[in-house]
């Protein structure tokens, strides 16, 4: 019998959300949340021993975290380790992925985990580890777990491990050679004939898709414009009052900044993680510069600074997620007669 040990993030461990992210690392005996649904996966073949837990905000934050949770692992003597599936959540993700790289790296045992391919877990780790791609949420674990499973005991089993596309597997980017039933040539003008009669043809390289965003024209009369702060860099009133989080954030906030002239340590501050948080604590109009603003408006040089903000974090953040906060405030902005916006990062 194959012996597993399987890390779980708070949520997945039923103990809470958010508020509940602190806890530090625990293990407990045996099953705990979608160990169930792996244990159907294996099918007699392997067990889980125990299941480690911790909050992602303690792992996030805290250095040890990594040392405690391979000390725990250890004491059980596992075959194979399994982490997740963490889905499209950026910090269980990251904490997926450093984990079971630490345990394939100090323990030599082998490792597999499941992201969505956006995860900022994926980019990573996926050269270290294999990462099943799921898809971006919970609702995808009936789908996730038999393949995580599937490679789980190939690896542990030594067997020989097939392409990503067959396997299930994310792409590692490391090529081996094979030789092919048809020469390359013939491949390549088979494709070409498929795609010139508008037919379905499967590439050997499948090339990455970027956004093409055309520039808006100029403001005409900068004057007369009302200009907007927008800022990824996760300034908020103090004491956040959204709980937005320090990496992968889940929602943007709204603020009212009217009236305010000047952003101080004891009104702001930021609730990014990804970035030494002092500077900009000491004095938030470094990254959201309402202090300068105020000032070109008094001076009519810009005609005014809308009285709100908009703020998130950009650490770790999903390209699906910021698209969608992307569009949301956008929409709000052009409802408020905005004209212009300054965009600021860390």
């Amino acid at each position: 019998m194959i012996r597993v040990v399987h890390y779980i993030n708070q949520f997945f461990a039923q103990i809470g959300g958010e508020e509940k992210a602190n806890i530090p690392p625990e293990v407990r005996d045996g099953i705990l949340g979608p160990g169930m649904a792996f244990k159907a996966a294996f099918k007699g073949e392997a067990e889980i021993v125990a299941t480690v837990i911790c909050g992602d905000s303690y792992f996030a934050e805290n250095q040890s975290a990594v040392s405690q949770i391979l000390e725990m692992i250890k004491k059980y003597n596992p075959d194979l380790f399994i982490a997740g599936p963490a889905f499209n959540a950026g910090r269980y993700g990251t904490a997926c992925g450093t984990i079971a790289k630490a345990v394939k790296d100090n323990l030599n045992i082998p490792v597999v985990t499941g992201m969505y391919v956006e995860n900022p877990g994926v980019d990573l780790f996926k050269k270290d580890i294999y990462i099943i791609s799921t898809k971006d949420n919970a609702a995808g674990m009936r789908d996730a777990v038999p393949k995580m499973a599937a490679l789980g005991l190939k690896l542990a089993k030594g067997e020989a491990i097939g392409a990503p596309d067959a396997e299930g597997y994310i792409p590692r980017g490391i090529r081996k050679n094979y030789f092919a039933e048809v020469r390359g040539s013939k491949r390549a003008v088979d494709m070409l004939v498929k795609k010139i009669k508008g037919e379905q043809f499967e590439s050997e390289f499948v090339m990455p898709l970027f956004d093409k965003v055309a520039p808006n024209p100029p403001v005409l009369d900068i004057t007369k414009a009302k200009i907007a702060l927008v800022t990824s860099g996760g300034i908020v009133p103090k004491g956040n009052p959204d709980k937005i989080e320090s990496s992968s954030a889940s929602k943007f906030g709204e603020y009212s900044i009217e009236g305010v002239y000047d952003l101080t340590e004891e009104t702001f501050e930021t609730a990014h993680g990804g970035y030494d948080p002092v500077y900009a604590n000491k004095d938030a109009d470094r990254v959201l510069p309402v202090d300068v603003l105020r000032e070109l408006e008094k001076e009519g040089i810009i005609g005014k600074l809308h009285e709100k903000y908009y703020s998130t974090v950009g650490n770790g953040t999903a390209v699906k997620s910021a698209a969608k906060f992307g569009a949301e405030i956008a929409k709000r902005l052009i409802a408020d007669g905005v004209e212009a916006v300054v965009l600021t990062s860390t």
